[in-house]
């Protein structure tokens, strides 16, 4: 049955992938515009969105492994890793200090009005899309500890 479940789940990811990355601009930490469309075009570059927020700790658990992996990743694979922070104005305030304190080597973008998250029909975090020449290629709802394992499996089928 467990089984069965995960090939649903993943068919239905694999289903509701293959559409373009919206074409918006958000702020980066810093307060700079990055556009989605100009600044993530690398010609077969992969680029992992992880969508998070500072009061999910599975999201931060996420971004912590991946911190820890990606240089080894990097090493097999063209790869970016962006973390796009959905914390609101209330919670926003907290984005560059867990950022600083946790050590995170990756780019951070603020979803604050949440227009990213909606344009992608985000319901839930952690969530992370994987957008390879501007088109997403796989979807991933949720995180327990191992699944980074199996996204960089993914990744290597790309």
């Amino acid at each position: 049955m467990k089984k069965l479940l995960l090939l649903l789940l993943l068919t239905a990811c694999h289903l509701s992938a293959q559409k373009q990355l919206p074409d918006l601009t958000l702020n980066n930490t810093d307060g700079v515009k990055v556009s989605l469309k100009n600044d993530f075009n690398e010609k077969d570059k992969i680029y992992i969105f992880s969508f998070w927020a500072t009061w999910c700790a599975p999201c931060i658990q996420e971004l912590d492994e991946m911190n820890d992996l990606q240089a080894g990743w990097k090493k097999e694979l063209n790869l970016e890793i962006v973390a796009v922070s959905t914390d609101d104005a209330r919670t926003q305030k907290r984005v560059h200090p867990l950022v600083s304190g946790k050590g995170w080597e990756y780019k951070v973008l603020l979803d604050s009005n949440q227009d990213l998250k909606r344009a992608l029909s985000i319901v839930n975090i952690p969530y992370t899309v994987v957008v390879k020449n501007g088109v997403i290629v796989h979807i991933q709802n949720g995180y327990v500890p191992g699944s980074e394992e199996e996204l960089f499996a993914k990744l290597k089928t790309l």
